[in-house]
């Protein structure tokens, strides 16, 4: 494909990696856009551990390479009390020489989330994600109200990006409403990437 964009995630529980699932569909719906789905490493406060360089399952572990190789980059975390999870914004604290060399100034960029309760701190975890973004020099895109369901959703569903309740035990599966959510920001942000990449690779 002459299209790349990295989806990028921290999920503890499998909800955020469902939203990731989702979007990257939507992207794959614009036939000439690739989605590269990636995530990041648990932290933790015992100095002594340390996560395999590949993981035993699940996604492959994000580098620099995949974020300066990208067209655009859809990105996703579970909220932390209104904020992004530590690990997501621990790999973020670590790209500055992305930063230095504009890697991703101009390329377009996309956040979702997910919580355990319709008030969990979706639409400040979103924005916390977009920060970074906004540094990187990245085109920021959201959901449009054009999108029926951002209106009638009763689950997630916010205009900063694709969101998902979970529930308690995070045992909630997506709605209807919430999949095509994802799947219409993830087709937008393909739009998008095509429409700003002057040259594909």
């Amino acid at each position: 494909m002459d299209y790349s964009i990295l989806v990028l995630y921290y999920s503890s529980n499998g909800a955020t990696r469902a939203l990731a699932r989702e979007i990257a569909r939507g992207i794959e719906s614009h036939g000439d856009v690739e989605a590269i789905i990636r995530t990041v490493p648990r932290i933790s406060a015992t100095t002594e551990a340390t996560e395999a360089a590949i993981p035993e399952d699940g996604d492959l572990f994000v580098n620099l390479e995949d974020l300066e190789r990208c067209h655009g980059l859809a990105m996703g975390s579970p909220t932390r009390f209104g904020n992004m999870a530590a690990p997501l914004k621990y790999f973020l604290d670590n790209t500055a020489s992305v930063w230095l060399s504009g890697g991703l100034a101009g390329k377009p960029a996309t956040v979702f989330t997910s919580s355990s309760s319709m008030h969990g701190g979706q639409e400040t975890t979103l924005t916390s994600m977009m920060l970074p973004l906004f540094h990187h020099g990245m085109i920021l895109c959201g959901v449009p109200f054009t999108e029926p369901d951002l209106v009638a959703t009763t689950s997630g569903g916010t205009p900063y990006g694709s969101s998902h309740v979970s529930g308690t035990q995070a045992s909630i599966e997506l709605t209807e409403e919430e999949i095509r959510l994802c799947r219409a920001q993830g087709r937008r942000l393909a739009d998008l990437t095509v429409k700003l990449t002057d040259t594909p690779e």
